[in-house]
């Protein structure tokens, strides 16, 4: 390799500019034209070049590769020139915002068989290559579970949120060592201090066969990096914090009696530090590994590749952050709500019941055990479903109605089997206080109107007028029922 260039000079850029420097000719950087840099780079490394163009790196054929540590949403465009000028490529993480820029830049890389590396740092750590090499030597078995946190305080972003900023490290190496992508994710967070940038997110990534907890926040009074790797039999704690103890070793955790009957208890031990040769930082190795890679052509650990799939977790997480909103209502843990339902404040959702996407029910309404309501399906507001009842899509009801238990609503008036209506149902509109005894059945395409009593079994084929008391089959008004439930009755 004969010369490097690079992009940004905000403060990792130059911890860039330090580690790069000890292993080859760093010939021009490219910085906005803040003066204080500008001194800094002519202070201590003078045979360096200063531009604002970054034409003046692109055009240079005596530099073979490209440092970039810009903000994220430069680093596409960029690193896209840079590949396309015959360049190797080191881009500091993430790779870029979004997947489909990041499948452009492995794809160009190929093309112009270039090296593409991303900056994911912590693979680098010589702690985290003892430990993998711990697990690949099967210390603790098969991994069930991982907790990452990293907590400091500090520095607060402005266009770049804690999850994009701290958790593409612990993301890349989870990605490493469970050897899998997840199948979900979730992720919770907080804006405290700029409105839509969130300062503490928590992540969880659910894989086949392990589950994992990311934490990152940037409002904790103290730092924390810290990564625990729980497997079948054993137990590994990194703790970057630490001066002397980065690695703790537990080769087992669980005491099983030889009785069946005996619950399993912990074993208690104080685990076995686990020293390390390589007093390397992570940075170095990390530039030399970069350099190794240009020179023989060799695959980057954090490659093209390995930092498309990262971001394609980030983005999963991101876009969970995004669309959760904060819960305000109850629901049973056997009840199953689809993502899409829009469910009220202060509304219950009993044992076994199932909301599916596109449902709205308003607030405090109570739905009951063995309920399902389908998509399209209106309830308004205090609306009670007592057990075992089926709403199905085109019914529509105002506030105050109660459904009575094992009541029935239909949305076909001529249901075949052999023939789909395609979601072309017909609507029954139940107007405000409406009661529905139990066990009754109301046909499609009709309207109940405010306050109505339909008895108990009593089977309605035609809209009811208000305050209306139907009972039998077919349907017959006997009398009349105030909005308070005062009936009277025809003579």
């Amino acid at each position: 390799m004969k010369k490097i260039g690079i992009i940004g000079m905000g403060k990792w850029g130059k911890n860039l500019i330090r580690e790069f420097s000890n292993f080859v000719e760093i010939s021009k950087c490219v910085t906005t034209g803040n003066k204080d840099n500008i001194n800094w780079i002519q202070k201590n490394f003078p045979n360096t070049q200063c531009s604002k163009n970054i034409s003046d790196l692109l055009d240079d054929n005596s530099i073979d590769a490209i440092i970039i540590a810009t903000p994220i949403n430069t680093h596409y465009e960029l690193a896209k020139k840079a590949l396309e000028s015959g360049k190797h490529v080191f881009v500091e993480k993430p790779i870029t915002l979004n997947t489909k820029e990041a499948e452009e830049l492995v794809k160009i890389a190929k093309t112009e068989n270039k090296i593409l590396m991303v900056g994911h740092l912590l693979h680098y750590h010589p702690a985290i290559i003892k430990i993998k090499e711990m697990i690949k030597e099967n210390k603790i078995g098969k991994i069930k579970n991982i907790t990452c946190n990293r907590l400091s305080l500090g520095k607060f972003r402005k266009f770049e949120n804690v999850l994009w900023s701290f958790a593409p490290h612990d993301i890349s190496v989870v990605l490493d060592l469970v050897r899998d992508m997840p199948e979900k994710v979730i992720c919770y967070g907080k804006d405290h201090i700029n409105k839509g940038i969130h300062d503490v997110t928590n992540s969880i990534l659910f894989f086949k066969n392990a589950y994992v907890n990311i934490n990152v926040n940037w409002l904790n009074p103290y730092k924390e990096q810290k990564m625990s790797i729980i497997g079948e039999k054993g137990m590994i704690i990194f703790d970057d914090v630490s001066k002397d103890n980065k690695i703790t070793y537990f080769p087992e955790y669980i005491n099983y009696s030889s009785d069946i009957n005996a619950e399993p208890t912990p074993v208690k031990n104080n685990g076995i530090n686990i020293l390390f040769n390589d007093k390397n930082s992570p940075l170095t190795i990390e530039c030399q590994h970069f350099i190794e890679c240009c020179k023989t052509r060799k695959t980057p650990t954090t490659d093209g590749e390995e930092g498309l799939r990262v971001l394609k977790v980030l983005q999963n997480l991101q876009n969970s952050l995004t669309n959760i909103k904060e819960k305000t209502f109850f629901s049973h843990d056997t009840a199953i709500i689809d993502d899409g339902a829009d469910i009220g404040e202060g509304t219950k959702v009993w044992h076994y019941s199932h909301i599916c996407s596109g449902a709205k029910i308003g607030k405090k309404c109570n739905i009951g055990q063995n309920v399902y309501i389908a998509g399209g399906v209106i309830l308004g507001d205090n609306c009670k479903v007592q057990n075992n009842v089926s709403i199905y899509s085109g019914v529509e009801a105002e506030d105050y109605v109660f459904f009575g238990p094992s009541c029935v609503l239909t949305n076909d008036i001529n249901p075949r089997c052999m023939h789909s209506k395609n979601g072309n149902y017909i609507k029954t509109i139940l107007k405000k206080g409406v009661t529905l005894g139990a066990n009754c059945t109301i046909v499609c395409g009709n309207t109940i109107g405010e306050h109505a009593l339909i008895g108990a079994g009593a089977v309605i084929c035609k809209d009811v007028e208000p305050n209306s008391v139907m009972v039998g089959n077919p349907g017959k008004r006997i009398g009349s029922i105030e909005e308070k439930g005062g009936i009277n009755y025809h003579k």
